[in-house]
């Protein structure tokens, strides 16, 4: 039996009105729970780009603090001179005015990244290749605390931190996001299940008619493809437009501690392609389970 296109339409609106409370609870948890699924995936692109970005750079960065005086930065530059070509193979000296450059390059597609940062609040710094990459951990720890030092980082040290740190938010995000799922699923299904339930005795006459189970199971698949979509479409309007704000929850920048994590558009713009693909297919898969159990009639 063919499926006209205006009965599902019909059909399909009609059970969307019919249990508008349930309808709305369903698409309201399903977007609470994706936006928690692009949350824990925008922090995962962030952390990976910060990585990405400096894990074939300098082996150590010494960063100064921005309000650090001529004599602390003239000290340490003196200092590391000292240990050349002993400790360190080669050193150079990164002013406010590189840094801030390097950070209009960086963050070239994100304007409003760029906007909340000046010249002032750039840590200039110092970049190091250690004469032995086994002692970088020594000489980092060497000059953590001397004067004006804001920080020092290397790129092991800092990726290994920053990964580990991520995987217990991911981990507790997962769980809470698994948890909303879970309950977005039960709501779906429990939503075309009272629709279904109001509409037994219609379902059992169409069986009796020769009506065939897709023909019975479209309109009401649809009507959970629906709830998933527009909860989808809700979560990926969030984890777009709000991408910075969820890649901040994992901290700043493991490597310059002074700038924020981000994640670019077009990252953003696949994760929430790939949200509203899961919430389509929760929505169709959960509505379609909730059916099987009535086309026994």
């Amino acid at each position: 039996m063919a499926i006209p296109s205006p009965y599902v339409l019909r059909e399909t609106g009609s059970n969307l009105v019919r249990n508008i409370v349930m309808t709305v609870a369903a698409v309201v948890t399903m977007a609470v729970s994706l936006t928690a699924l692009g949350g824990v995936l925008i922090m995962r692109q962030a952390v990976n780009q910060a990585t990405v970005q400096y894990q074939h750079g300098v082996e150590m960065i010494i960063f100064m603090e921005a309000t650090a005086s001529s004599q602390e930065i003239s000290g340490m530059h003196q200092e590391l001179a000292s240990m050349v070509p002993g400790q360190i193979q080669r050193c150079y000296y990164v002013d406010k005015a590189h840094a801030w450059t390097e950070f209009k390059q960086i963050f070239s597609g994100e304007p409003d990244m760029v906007k909340v940062m000046d010249l002032q609040k750039m840590p200039p710094s110092f970049r190091c290749v250690p004469a032995k990459a086994q002692n970088v951990s020594v000489l980092a720890n060497q000059f953590q605390k001397q004067p004006g030092v804001l920080d020092v980082k290397y790129p092991g040290q800092a990726i290994r931190e920053e990964l580990a740190r991520f995987a217990t938010l991911r981990n507790v995000a997962l769980v809470v996001a698994g948890g909303v799922m879970l309950g977005a699923i039960a709501l779906v299904v429990n939503t075309i299940q009272l629709a279904i339930f109001a509409r037994r005795r219609e379902v059992a006459v169409m069986k009796l008619v020769g009506a065939t189970n897709w023909f019975i199971r479209v309109p009401f698949m649809l009507e959970g493809l629906t709830e998933g979509l527009v909860g989808a479409i809700i979560a990926f309007a969030v984890t777009f437009f709000a991408r910075n704000t969820l890649a901040s929850f994992t901290g700043s920048n493991p490597f310059v501690p002074s700038l924020p994590l981000y994640v670019s558009p077009h990252a953003a713009l696949l994760t929430g392609i790939f949200v509203v693909v899961v919430g389509a297919l929760v929505g169709a898969l959960g509505s379609g389970f909730a059916v099987r159990r009535f086309l026994s009639v």
